[in-house]
């Protein structure tokens, strides 16, 4: 594979135009508290969802990962010209094609990054901004986020029919500074988007206070059928600044 890079649907230090007609500035500042879960999945099922230019990460010896994000924004931009929304991820930690994973360490230097292969988000300016410039699968749907104690429950109902309803008992954080990585299609291009996080996060592995239940939605039938494991491999929280950089092309899909 080339090492070329090339920007595609925007460039950091430039305003990009959303088909809404929303300006934002490359590289997206928002704000945010994040809450997430890394399961063990089956790797060759994963691997079907993936473009060529990837490949999973080994979570374990045998098997692959499965991360849901739950997301809630209270910032989008310095300027504020998009109102904050609700989102939740569907991401596939994943690395190229040519470079090595190892067992358990690539969780958690990679757990948390990867191809996005769903984003639901709760406004139209919030799915234009995920498409336009990145390619992000994002599509409006109703996303709610309820905290009781230090659980956060989070619902998703796309299209009226129920998504997943998940609940992760947050652990303690600590201020930190984080880096990693997505991955999305666009234009038939496989796109890496380089990632910033400052602020606070907490981190625990291997935890069973995490519950999920699948709705009827057809994705949500297509995600049962990933064989996830039973326990998180790691469950995540943070409240910090988040930055997305530009795309930049790493391959064909």
């Amino acid at each position: 594979m080339s090492d070329q890079r090339i920007a595609i649907g925007g460039t950091d230090g430039e305003p990009a135009v959303l088909s809404t007609g929303h300006r934002v500035m490359l590289p997206l500042s928002t704000h945010a508290t994040i809450t997430g879960a890394v399961f063990s999945a089956s790797k060759a099922a994963v691997a079907s969802l993936l473009p060529n230019a990837l490949k999973p990460i080994r979570a374990t010896p045998g098997r692959a990962a499965i991360t849901f994000l739950c997301v809630e924004y209270d910032r989008i931009g310095y300027d504020t010209a998009i109102d904050p929304y609700n989102e939740f991820g569907v991401l596939l930690p994943a690395i190229p094609e040519d470079k090595q994973t190892v067992p358990y360490a690539s969780l958690l230097t990679h757990g948390v990054s990867g191809y996005v292969e769903y984003l639901p988000v709760t406004t139209e300016p919030a799915r234009a901004l995920g498409v336009d410039i990145w390619g992000y699968p994002k599509e409006v749907a109703e996303i709610t986020h309820r905290d009781e104690g230090s659980v956060r429950h989070t619902s998703v109902r796309v299209d009226g029919e129920r998504l997943i309803d998940i609940a992760i008992d947050r652990p303690p954080q600590l201020p930190w500074r984080q880096s990693g990585v997505s991955y999305t299609e666009k234009n038939g291009t496989v796109l890496r988007e380089r990632l910033e996080l400052d602020g606070r996060l907490g981190m625990w592995p291997y935890s069973d206070r995490v519950d999920y239940v699948f709705g009827e939605h057809p994705r949500a039938q297509a995600l049962s059928t990933l064989d996830l494991g039973d326990r998180a491999l790691l469950r995540f929280t943070a409240d910090a600044e988040f930055w997305i950089h530009e795309g930049e092309a790493i391959g064909p899909v």
